[in-house]
């Protein structure tokens, strides 16, 4: 946006900023945010607070650093009033869990190490952070963030002092982070229609254990390799000799992985699907859509403890879910795989849609990243990363909130449990 448009929007701005940030303690705070939004916002290719503050008429370089490095300010009202109001507007189909990352030059910048960089496609030196989006194939709103503090950190007592990690934040893995945010949305009284979730996160079957015993369904991605039992599948108990423990039941034949499996029923099984409509046409492609039980010893051990809490004994059956499939017309062999946590008429073409939804984030990150500097903060402090998220979640959010321009009450979405009207619009 260039000055003429970003004045143009000062005051529906000024509305925004006094009902996002009105548990910020002080009007100069809150007249800062208003300022740094409109930093982030103006065209230009870096969005450090430097450059920022050069283009903005009333941008003081150092008023800005220290509403962003040194300000104590609580981002975390900010953001859950942003998630009041984006998850009413965007009426989300789903939840999209994911990870981001930063890369950064030196070892001093809050929480970062030598690991694996999205970015970049590789090991390098970068921060991770964990968040969650509303997501429907119109928009997109980052949720809540979660900053990924690696091994290396939870006891380096230097780095942790200079960058001001608090006591209570300690190494805790991503799949980890992403429920602690989902719980902690629940309490703001937001909960996901359904959460979807790229390979990182729905191979991992604690997580999947973790999401069906909170209730919340899911279609996440998973690689070629995971094993499952077909539906009809039964485990049986081999005879006891009257010795020592029965022997629990068990299924007689291995399980196969998902490639094997969707393989096995040939190509003809596949059904062409569209999802959407794309900017070269329709995204078709084929797909099967298969109930399976996932197998491995870590499943097996999750169903076994789930069972035996909830009715004091397990009877070996594995939970039942569904398996999505991909296969393009043009390649040899079925290239992606997901496991559905939903009922089980749920129709193919519903369960595509939600396993491609994840494409409008990865839209919208470029937004964050390209268009409001998500990845240009400078700062090293644990404070300082947290602000300009926050900021640039509320710069997004503020935008998102132009194009979709409501014009009358929106509805309640299957997002929130509760809905009060905003208070400045």
């Amino acid at each position: 946006m260039d000055m003429r448009q970003v004045n143009g929007l000062r005051a529906e701005l000024a509305g925004f900023v006094a009902d996002v940030f009105a548990t910020v303690p002080r009007r100069d705070q809150r007249s800062k945010g208003d300022c740094y939004l409109r930093g982030l916002m103006l065209d230009g290719r870096r969005k450090s607070i430097q450059a920022m503050a050069g283009r903005l008429p009333d941008g003081n370089e150092q008023n800005l650093q220290q509403f962003v490095n040194q300000s104590t300010w609580d981002p975390v009202p900010v953001r859950r009033r942003i998630a009041e109001r984006m998850v009413p507007l965007i009426g989300p189909d789903a939840w999209a869990i994911d990870d981001v990352s930063f890369p950064k030059d030196g070892k001093m910048s809050v929480a970062v190490a030598h690991q694996y960089c999205g970015a970049l496609g590789k090991q390098a030196n970068c921060q991770v952070a964990v968040s969650v989006h509303a997501v429907t194939d119109a928009a997109s709103c980052p949720l809540q963030w979660r900053l990924f503090v690696p091994e290396g950190w939870a006891h380096d007592a230097v780095r942790r002092e200079k960058t001001g990690i608090p006591q209570e934040i300690g190494h805790r893995e991503k799949w980890r982070l992403a429920l602690d945010t989902l719980d902690e949305l629940a309490t703001w009284g937001l909960v996901p229609p359904v959460v979807v979730a790229d390979a990182g996160y729905g191979q991992n079957a604690d997580f999947r254990a973790s999401l069906a015993d909170r209730g919340i369904a899911y279609v996440v991605a998973i690689r070629s390799d995971v094993t499952v039992h077909p539906h009809h599948a039964v485990p049986v108990a081999p005879p006891w000799r009257g010795n020592g423990r029965r022997p629990q039941p068990r299924y007689r034949d291995k399980p196969s992985s998902v490639a094997a499996l969707a393989s096995a029923h040939g190509r003809q099984a596949f059904t062409e699907v569209t999802w959407r409509e794309g900017s070269r046409g329709p995204m078709r492609s084929r797909f099967l859509a298969l109930r399976v039980r996932p197998a491995g010893v870590r499943a097996r051990r999750l169903a076994q403890a789930a069972a035996t809490a909830r009715e004091g004994h397990w009877d070996g059956v594995l939970p039942e879910v569904t398996l999505l499939v991909e296969w393009p017309e043009e390649a040899e062999a079925p290239t992606d795989y997901w496991l559905a946590d939903l009922p089980e008429d749920t129709p193919i073409a519903e369960l595509v849609r939600l396993a491609k939804i994840r494409w409008r984030i990865e839209h919208d990150y470029r937004e964050l990243k390209h268009g409001l500097g998500l990845d240009h903060f400078e700062g090293r402090s644990w404070n300082g990363w947290h602000h300009h998220v926050t900021l640039v979640t509320a710069a997004h959010a503020f935008l998102t909130e132009q194009r979709l321009s409501p014009k009358a009450r929106t509805p309640v979405s299957r997002s929130i449990r509760y809905w009060m009207p905003s208070r400045a619009s």
